[in-house]
């Protein structure tokens, strides 16, 4: 008897976001920042999901952006995914955030890449 009660308050608990926890929607797109460190040179880069960027002798595979529900202009989630050109060795594998890129940053030797924001569906322009 107990277990059942558990169980009927666990998925009707489940079902609400946790406290804190802001609902995000799903972009189209993100801007990412890159950074030459040898040359100091940064450039911006709007990217479609599911496509890729090559960048000197690595290649950033773009996978989602997330932002906050009430707010599109604000913080950026996003997932990627940064390997060499022949994608034989993995540099970075996971979750960016834009207000906190060195949170979980790409530990490369010649380039910075980090997320500036996400593109909603009228602002891509690819």
């Amino acid at each position: 008897m107990n277990v059942r009660r558990f169980v009927l308050a666990a998925l009707i608990f489940s079902s609400f976001p946790a406290i804190g926890q802001e609902e995000s929607e799903l972009a189209e797109g993100m801007v990412l920042r890159s950074l030459d460190k040898v040359g100091g040179i940064s450039k911006d880069h709007v990217l479609i999901e599911g496509k890729s960027l090559k960048l000197g002798n690595l290649l950033v595979i773009v996978g989602e952006c997330r932002y906050p529900s009430a707010n599109p202009s604000g913080d950026a989630f996003t997932h990627l995914t940064i390997t060499n050109a022949d994608g034989s060795k993995d540099f970075f594998r996971g979750w960016m955030i834009a207000s906190s890129p060195a949170l979980n940053a790409l530990d490369h030797v010649r380039y910075d890449i980090w997320p500036l924001r996400c593109m909603t569906s009228d602002a891509v322009t690819e």
